[in-house]
Protein backbone atom coordinates (compact mmCIF):
# COMPACT_ATOMS: atom_id res chain seq x y z
CA UNK A 1 0.00 0.00 0.00
CA UNK A 2 1.36 3.13 -1.24
CA UNK A 3 1.61 6.27 1.71
CA UNK A 4 0.30 9.39 0.61
CA UNK A 5 2.54 12.01 -0.04
CA UNK A 6 1.22 14.24 2.85
CA UNK A 7 2.58 11.80 5.27
CA UNK A 8 5.67 10.88 3.12
CA UNK A 9 6.46 14.79 3.35
CA UNK A 10 5.32 14.96 7.13
CA UNK A 11 7.53 11.29 7.77
CA UNK A 12 10.46 13.04 6.22
CA UNK A 13 10.05 16.49 8.80
CA UNK A 14 10.12 14.11 11.55
CA UNK A 15 13.57 12.20 10.66
CA UNK A 16 15.08 15.52 10.45
CA UNK A 17 13.38 16.35 14.09
CA UNK A 18 14.94 13.78 15.09
CA UNK A 19 18.27 14.56 14.01
CA UNK A 20 17.88 17.88 15.07
CA UNK A 21 16.84 16.52 18.76
CA UNK A 22 20.04 14.30 18.41
CA UNK A 23 22.05 17.20 17.33
CA UNK A 24 20.45 19.90 20.20
CA UNK A 25 21.57 16.82 22.86
CA UNK A 26 24.78 16.68 21.70
CA UNK A 27 25.64 20.36 22.23
CA UNK A 28 23.52 20.26 25.67
CA UNK A 29 26.45 17.54 27.04
CA UNK A 30 29.21 19.31 25.27
CA UNK A 31 28.22 22.47 26.93
CA UNK A 32 27.40 20.73 30.51
CA UNK A 33 31.02 19.10 30.03
CA UNK A 34 32.53 22.47 29.27
CA UNK A 35 30.79 23.80 32.56
CA UNK A 36 31.63 21.09 34.92
CA UNK A 37 35.26 21.30 33.78
CA UNK A 38 35.33 24.80 34.24
CA UNK A 39 33.52 24.83 37.55
CA UNK A 40 36.48 21.81 38.53
CA UNK A 41 39.10 24.56 37.31
CA UNK A 42 37.59 27.26 39.66
CA UNK A 43 37.91 25.07 42.87
CA UNK A 44 41.18 23.71 42.26
CA UNK A 45 42.30 27.56 41.83
CA UNK A 46 41.34 27.72 45.29
CA UNK A 47 43.69 25.49 46.55
CA UNK A 48 46.58 27.04 44.59
CA UNK A 49 49.40 29.21 46.76
CA UNK A 50 48.80 33.04 45.64
CA UNK A 51 52.46 33.14 44.17
CA UNK A 52 51.55 30.52 41.93
CA UNK A 53 51.91 30.90 38.00
CA UNK A 54 49.28 30.61 36.31
CA UNK A 55 48.75 31.19 32.72
CA UNK A 56 45.70 32.01 30.77
CA UNK A 57 44.86 30.93 27.18
CA UNK A 58 44.85 33.85 24.43
CA UNK A 59 44.12 32.34 21.03
CA UNK A 60 45.82 29.30 20.77
CA UNK A 61 48.81 30.72 23.04
CA UNK A 62 48.87 30.55 26.97
CA UNK A 63 50.12 34.22 28.65
CA UNK A 64 51.69 33.85 32.36
CA UNK A 65 48.67 35.79 33.77
CA UNK A 66 49.56 38.95 35.99
CA UNK A 67 47.69 37.43 38.71
CA UNK A 68 45.53 34.56 40.31
CA UNK A 69 42.29 37.18 40.38
CA UNK A 70 42.98 37.73 36.40
CA UNK A 71 42.55 33.90 35.62
CA UNK A 72 39.50 33.30 38.57
CA UNK A 73 37.71 36.63 36.53
CA UNK A 74 38.07 35.01 33.12
CA UNK A 75 36.98 31.35 34.43
CA UNK A 76 34.01 33.13 36.75
CA UNK A 77 32.69 34.87 32.98
CA UNK A 78 33.38 32.21 31.02
CA UNK A 79 31.06 30.24 33.57
CA UNK A 80 28.46 32.89 33.37
CA UNK A 81 28.57 32.53 29.59
CA UNK A 82 27.93 28.67 29.67
CA UNK A 83 25.41 28.53 32.23
CA UNK A 84 23.44 31.15 29.65
CA UNK A 85 24.27 29.06 26.95
CA UNK A 86 23.32 25.72 28.10
CA UNK A 87 19.87 26.91 29.49
CA UNK A 88 19.11 28.09 26.03
CA UNK A 89 20.05 24.76 24.89
CA UNK A 90 18.20 23.22 27.18
CA UNK A 91 15.25 25.21 26.57
CA UNK A 92 15.26 24.58 22.47
CA UNK A 93 15.81 20.99 23.56
CA UNK A 94 12.85 20.33 25.48
CA UNK A 95 10.45 22.16 22.80
CA UNK A 96 11.61 19.74 20.27
CA UNK A 97 10.99 17.16 22.66
CA UNK A 98 7.71 18.42 23.03
CA UNK A 99 7.08 18.80 19.32
CA UNK A 100 8.48 14.92 18.99
CA UNK A 101 6.40 13.68 21.17
CA UNK A 102 3.36 15.43 19.54
CA UNK A 103 4.56 14.83 15.96
CA UNK A 104 5.44 11.14 16.92
CA UNK A 105 1.49 10.43 18.08
CA UNK A 106 -0.03 12.28 15.27
CA UNK A 107 2.32 10.31 12.66
CA UNK A 108 0.84 6.77 14.47
CA UNK A 109 -2.20 8.02 14.72
CA UNK A 110 -2.45 9.06 10.70
CA UNK A 111 -0.76 6.16 9.66
CA UNK A 112 -3.40 3.33 11.51
CA UNK A 113 -5.66 5.96 9.91
CA UNK A 114 -4.34 5.42 6.07
CA UNK A 115 -3.81 1.44 7.07
CA UNK A 116 -0.41 1.36 6.74
CA UNK A 117 0.06 0.55 10.46
CA UNK A 118 -1.43 -3.23 11.66
CA UNK A 119 -1.17 -3.90 15.40
CA UNK A 120 0.35 -2.35 17.87
CA UNK A 121 3.90 -1.28 16.44
CA UNK A 122 4.13 2.20 14.22
CA UNK A 123 6.28 3.03 11.58
CA UNK A 124 6.94 6.23 13.58
CA UNK A 125 7.87 4.54 16.36
CA UNK A 126 10.50 2.41 14.73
Amino acid sequence: MAIPAKLQNDLKQFQRLQQDLGSIGQQRLQLDLKLRETNHTLEELKTLAEEATLYRPIGSLLVKAKSRQEVIDLLTEEKETLEVRLKAVERQENALKERYTTMQRELSEALQAAGVVTGGASAAES
